[in-house]
């Protein structure tokens, strides 16, 4: 099972299912969404919660967001050449997707500031869905201070590979 936790702006279109307590049984953890306009191109920033591991996507069909998500997730951990196997069983965990209230600010926090360096990382005009899966790969990159376990920086994609590592392999 995985939550999906989406901001107040998204919440409305992806309504909770459930109450805020309850976490995923994911290598990945939760999955945090924000609607994003760029370019007046509406799109949904998804971060993992455990690793700050960033996807971009186009805002298409928002309400079905909560059924698109698992194969959201895998097309992304197969960009990153995450093995076959780690996909599937991380994939299979994913289901049923459920829907919550946003419960880690710090998380919250990261979201936004991925939103604001989105942007600068698309080029202007015209960028399309490479562009995208660029932007991803820079922000997968960015060092990212945790405060919670310590003070440390992790790097998303490092740390989502680790994640997946452990519990997968």
């Amino acid at each position: 099972m995985v939550i999906l936790r989406p901001t107040r702006k998204l919440r409305e279109l992806v309504p909770a299912s459930l109450d805020s307590g309850t976490v995923s049984s994911t290598a990945l953890g939760d999955w945090y969404a924000n609607r994003i306009v760029v370019g007046r191109q509406p799109l949904v920033l998804l971060i993992s919660s455990l690793s700050l591991l960033p996807v971009l996507v186009r805002a298409r069909a928002v309400k079905k967001l909560p059924d698109r998500l698992p194969k959201i997730v895998e097309s992304r951990m197969l960009r990153m050449a995450v093995p076959a196997e780690w996909v599937a069983c991380e994939v299979e965990a994913m289901t049923p997707v459920l829907v919550a209230k946003t419960v880690d600010r710090s998380v919250v926090g990261t979201l936004v500031d991925f939103a604001k360096l989105i942007p600068y990382y698309l080029p202007e005009p015209g960028w399309d869905d490479d562009a995208m899966r660029e932007v991803e790969d820079r922000l997968s990159e960015t060092p990212c201070r945790v405060a919670r376990g310590g003070d440390h920086v992790i790097f998303p994609r490092d740390r989502a590979r680790d994640l997946l590592k452990a519990t997968w392999s």
